[in-house]
């Protein structure tokens, strides 16, 4: 029996090595003109639209699979984000349990998004590629076939035209035309109704991943900015009480009177000064205030202070040119012995307190 496997495989072996070499010769003699070849148009070109369907779906099956990636790696850096924040942020500040839950709501977010789009757009795409071997495989069969169809077929015309008709070498000649016929035609019905059909269904395969990847994008940054603007709002609130911590510091340190406070900057943005005027102040006055420390006037426009000074606030005769922090006055001492507001200068609103 051994023997007869032997036998059987080197007989297959050398049936395909002929037909090797039958199918180059056949190409040959088409190449060079000396033979026709068996053309059908609209086959070709649903071949073509085949192999720019294959190179379409490959080259978006890449992009996505980047994409999936650039998702993982914004996701990684996200968590380390707010890992970091976590790791600053101390346990007594504000809404350090806020912060903590932000950050698992988002890692959760990120993940899902990543599982969702797998699940929706890659594996779906995945499986419109996967059908493509198999018919690109047959196509390759096809021409092989179409090759031994027209090689039989001038085979059989070449011994009908001779000299000395063989009846037996006809018939041979014509019922291995029938079988090349008969196998051709049958993958080639096949691939004819196959190729129209996957072609048209590149529309709803492109719908589907498109809208897929669009919606669940959609719902995944409206989701992502809600947990953000949660977390500019604690980090406001924050910030705001940083803000009144500092104020209640420096009015505690203003009370105790061991520093002078440093004078804001002039000509930043002016802010408009709002009080009341008593029934004993001049016309004009706005209110008084205390100078708490000593300030030397550096400009001609300034007003020098004694700590103790009682000083007369004017309002700007333009309040655009008022800076932040800095009042206008005239000393009351002086208002009292000539009874005029000559002698005004700007002075540092810190270095006083009201009246």
């Amino acid at each position: 029996m051994a023997e007869v496997g032997k036998g059987v495989n080197a007989g297959k072996l050398a049936s395909n090595v002929q037909k090797r070499i039958t199918r180059a010769q056949e190409k040959v003699m088409q190449k060079l003109g000396k033979a026709d070849e068996t053309k059908d148009t609209a086959f070709e070109e649903g071949v073509v639209n085949f192999n720019k369907q294959l190179a379409d779906g490959t080259k978006l099956q890449k992009d996505l699979k980047a994409y999936m990636v650039a998702v993982k790696t914004m996701h990684e850096c996200s968590k380390r984000l707010h890992d970091c924040l976590a790791e600053m942020y101390d346990p007594e500040w504000f809404g350090k349990e806020e912060v903590d839950s932000i950050a698992e709501d988002t890692d959760l977010l990120w993940q899902n998004f990543h599982e969702k789009l797998t699940e929706n757009a890659l594996i779906s795409m995945d499986t419109y590629l996967a059908q493509f071997p198999d018919i690109k495989t047959r196509i390759a069969k096809r021409d092989r076939k179409l090759v031994d169809f027209d090689s039989a077929r001038h085979h059989f015309a070449s011994i009908q035209k001779g000299k000395k008709k063989d009846e037996a070498k006809i018939a041979k000649a014509e019922e291995e035309l029938g079988k090349a016929q008969k196998v051709f035609e049958e993958i080639n019905y096949e691939l004819q109704e196959e190729l129209p059909t996957l072609w048209n269904s590149r529309v709803g395969v492109y719908v589907n991943t498109f809208q897929s990847v669009a919606g669940l994008e959609e719902k995944f940054h409206r989701d992502m900015g809600k947990l953000n603007q949660n977390l500019s709002d604690v980090m406001t609130k924050l910030d705001e009480q940083r803000l009144a911590n500092e104020e209640a510091a420096n009015h505690s340190l203003s009370e105790s009177g061991s520093e002078a406070p440093k004078s804001p900057q002039k000509n930043e943005t002016p802010t408009v000064t709002n009080g009341s005027s008593g029934a004993e102040l001049p016309p004009s006055i706005l209110y008084k205030v205390k100078a708490m420390h000593d300030y030397g006037a550096t400009d001609s426009d300034e007003l020098d202070l004694k700590a103790g000074d009682i000083v007369l606030v004017l309002p700007f005769p333009n309040p655009d040119e008022q800076d932040d922090g800095w009042l206008l006055g005239v000393k009351e001492s002086h208002w009292l012995q000539n009874k005029n507001l000559l002698v005004k200068g700007v002075f540092p609103e810190n270095f006083t307190q009201k009246l």
